[in-house]
């Protein structure tokens, strides 16, 4: 099994830049009230099976260059450990999660204000 890399933010967005697939596996909550990351394929952390297929059966061939972002790296690391361990080959997630992608100056969306009562 190949060890997911962590990658600072920048080299991440260079990644994601030169073909990698984003993957956000924060919670929908999560999303809207941080903010968004355009583009990005959405999973959920807990139904990977979802998104990728069942581990005999990929539906993302093994050698795509994935990055997995999360709100820290706890939510990350799990995930990119996770697709490693089904084979995936050159996975990596982001250091710092998704409030340090948006301070990087990455594509982020701003968060969906609150309905006010």
């Amino acid at each position: 099994m190949t060890t997911p890399e962590l990658q600072t933010p920048g080299a991440a967005g260079a990644k994601v830049a030169g073909g990698a697939l984003l993957i956000d596996v924060r919670s929908a909550a999560g999303r809207a009230s941080a903010g968004e990351i355009p583009g990005a394929t959405l999973a959920d952390r807990n139904n990977l099976d979802a998104l990728f297929g069942p581990s005999d059966n990929p539906a993302i061939t093994l050698d795509t260059p994935v990055v997995v972002v999360c709100g820290s790296v706890d939510g990350s690391g799990p995930v990119a450990e996770a697709l490693a361990a089904r084979g995936y080959t050159d996975v990596s997630h982001v250091d710092g999660g998704f409030p340090a992608w948006k301070e990087a100056g990455l594509p982020a969306a701003e968060a969906e204000p609150s309905a006010a009562p």
